[in-house]
């Protein structure tokens, strides 16, 4: 999905944004999000999952071609880890586990 079909859909489900609203709206997200993972910061969105900056050591490295050695820098990598939610919903009948999805398991718990 790209961007411009994010924004596409952010305008189709919320109501009272012109496109161009839409547009800025999903750009100042991206732009927040950036900002705050350049700070080393994590960002956490429920039922989504987390974003995390981690601080990776210089190492060294092999070339495939000759196997020479090469120093590989140290630098910050960026992870991502799907919450159970996302999980569930990208995995919804995995053999030998009970993994309801997120709309039936709602049910289920309302039921009791």
């Amino acid at each position: 999905m790209t961007k411009a079909e994010i924004v596409d859909s952010v305008y189709e489900r919320v109501g009272g944004f012109s496109k161009k609203e839409a547009a800025e709206v999903v750009e100042a997200v991206f732009d927040t999000m950036k900002d705050v993972l350049a700070t080393g910061q994590k960002i956490k969105i429920s039922g989504f999952g987390n974003f995390v900056v981690r601080e990776k050591k210089e190492r060294v490295g092999r070339n495939p071609q000759t196997g020479a050695p090469i120093p590989i820098s140290a630098r910050r990598v960026l992870t991502f880890k799907p919450s159970q939610v996302l999980k569930g919903i990208l995995n919804p009948h995995r053999a030998g586990d009970e993994v309801l999805e997120p709309a039936v398991a709602r049910r289920a718990g309302a039921a009791d």
